[in-house]
């Protein structure tokens, strides 16, 4: 069966666009640019009016209003591009940009430049490296977000959470730079997921131990079990982050759904028969009954000694 052919035309118009270039080259007419069918996020900047407006599209759109005038994506924007899952859904796009720019609803202007070692490239965009964007946002965001972004972005192998401490000691006096001791005190790279570094955060700020995180259950012979997110393993107590709560049918379908709920049971089950128990959390006990969580763990904690 032959291919489809290349439209570069569909291509230019499925994301954000300029508007001025897409009419000088004749894909769109005015018409169809201020109808129906595209919107304005930016000025001179627009998207299919079907396309979800996300982070990562917002980023994208900021991106053309200030990349001719070298400006780059920060912040919780680069850590989008650069695939680190840890900005809240409602998080504004930002750029870094030297030259003034007019302020817009939902984008975070910073001013300032980057040196090149701290800019990378993701899908044609300039955007804060790695350990640049752990650096601004640890610096700025509470305690526990600051934690979040950084298990996330040095997830990505491309820096140690200490790496922060060095760079604050070559920018003596940075703003914010004097609380980086206790966030990558708190931070564990191997963390997979935002609600997983939060719970275990919870637990270490409740007074209770450290967990280890992903950690193998293996039987007596060496043969890995499972690996779980959270584990005491003197206690053989493991902490899984489910996530979906009640809506899980409706994020994975519910054929799909039942599968995981069967395939996790039989998990538990064989954990169990090798003396571990497993607690399984969900969206609630995270965001909102945290601390009724670490009660809940370090009552279990005690009875399994």
């Amino acid at each position: 069966m032959p291919s489809s052919p290349f439209d570069p035309a569909a291509e230019v118009l499925a994301g954000p666009f300029r508007g001025t270039a897409v009419l000088a080259a004749g894909l769109l007419t005015r018409a169809q640019l201020y109808g129906p069918r595209y919107r304005r996020v930016y000025p001179d900047v627009y998207l299919p009016a079907g396309l979800e407006l996300n982070l990562a599209t917002r980023s994208r759109a900021a991106y053309l209003l200030v990349g001719d005038r070298g400006g780059v994506l920060a912040g919780y924007s680069a850590a989008v591009a650069l695939g680190a899952d840890c900005a809240p859904p409602d998080a504004p796009a930002e750029v870094l940009v030297a030259a003034n720019t007019r302020a817009h609803p939902r984008l975070r202007i910073c001013r300032g430049t980057a040196a090149e070692r701290d800019v990378t490239t993701v899908d044609g965009m300039r955007v804060t490296a790695p350990l640049r964007t752990a650096w601004d946002l640890a610096r700025r965001l509470p305690l526990v977000e600051a934690v979040v972004a950084v298990d996330a972005l040095a997830n990505t192998g491309s820096f140690a959470p200490a790496d922060l401490l060095a760079r604050r000691a070559g920018t003596p006096g940075a703003r914010g730079s004097r609380r980086l001791a206790e966030v990558v005190a708190l931070a564990e790279p191997r963390s997979e997921s935002p609600p997983e570094t939060r719970l275990r955060v919870g637990l270490l700020r409740a007074g209770l131990p450290p967990p280890a995180v992903q950690y193998a259950v293996c039987d007596g012979r060496g043969f890995e079990l499972a690996r779980v997110d959270l584990a005491y393993p003197e206690a053989k107590l493991a902490i899984e982050y489910e996530g979906a709560d009640e809506h899980g049918a409706e994020d994975f379908g519910a054929d799909e759904f039942a599968r995981r709920v069967a395939r996790d049971r039989m998990r538990d089950g064989e954990l169990a028969g090798h003396g571990w128990q497993t607690l399984r959390l969900g969206a609630d006990d995270v965001d909102i009954e945290l601390p009724r969580t670490a009660r809940r763990v370090e009552q279990l904690l005690a009875l399994r000694g």
